[in-house]
């Protein structure tokens, strides 16, 4: 059994790889505005990822993976966002991963295996209007996946998933209604939105030895988006 963190683990995306974990392994997860529910072989800590002092103290000895599962979807036109915005996000979606990775790189070289998780956007590919806030923030978790891999390597895997637009509470203000959910589906090759356990999937193959030989890598889980033009 294996100690995986899932930093944003209370909802959507994150919640579901918490369950998809749960059942084989010791799973540590981390709420901040959702309470989570009870689950069996899950234990939830509290974490502002923006506090100063992180309070890593519920965790083990040992880490064997991280998946960082905070993010946020903030489209707004480029000449309304300050550049206090564009701080504030990077510090959330960029910062808040770095000192999470900073804080446990020592429990994390004491796995046999360890590996490390980190979500993008397609919108970083792609060019979307409106996106030019979460585009740059999830632009440097690309370049941070890239370099960490090589410094990490042999020893630490570090890869990073890609997705479209997935039905999670945080996409919620773009697919509130039937009209809304149909749209978007539109825009995908597969003619249909991703779920949760789209790309939990793929953060439980990640984070596991079923990827071994897998590090560096950014996987556009996307509904055929980002590669495909039909």
């Amino acid at each position: 059994m294996k100690n995986f963190l899932i930093v944003g683990g209370s909802s959507g995306i994150g919640l579901q790889l918490v369950q998809n974990l749960a059942s084989d392994h010791q799973v540590f997860a981390t709420f901040c505005n959702s309470q989570p529910s009870e689950i069996h072989n899950v234990t939830y800590a509290h974490l502002d990822v923006l506090n100063e002092q992180l309070d890593l103290n519920f965790l083990p000895e040992t880490i064997d993976g991280i998946a960082y599962c905070v993010g946020a979807i903030n489209l707004k036109p480029f000449h309304r966002i300050s550049e206090a915005d564009f701080i504030a996000d990077y510090r959330k979606q960029v910062g808040g991963a770095i000192r999470i990775i900073q804080n446990l790189l020592p429990k994390l070289k004491l796995s046999e295996n360890p590996s490390i998780v980190l979500f993008s956007t397609v919108a970083v590919q792609m060019g979307f209007p409106f996106h030019t806030m979460v585009a740059s923030s999830k632009g440097a978790i690309e370049g941070l996946t890239k370099a960490l891999a090589a410094e990490l390597a042999p020893k630490i895997r570090v890869n990073c998933i890609a997705p479209s637009i997935t039905n999670t509470p945080l996409a919620a203000n773009l697919l509130n209604t039937e009209e809304k959910v149909a749209a978007n589906a539109q825009r995908h090759p597969l003619k249909k939105i991703g779920t949760p356990t789209d790309l939990a999937n793929m953060a439980e193959f990640l984070l596991t030895e079923k990827s071994n030989w897998i590090t560096g890598q950014i996987f556009h889980v996307d509904g055929g988006m980002s590669t495909l033009k039909v």
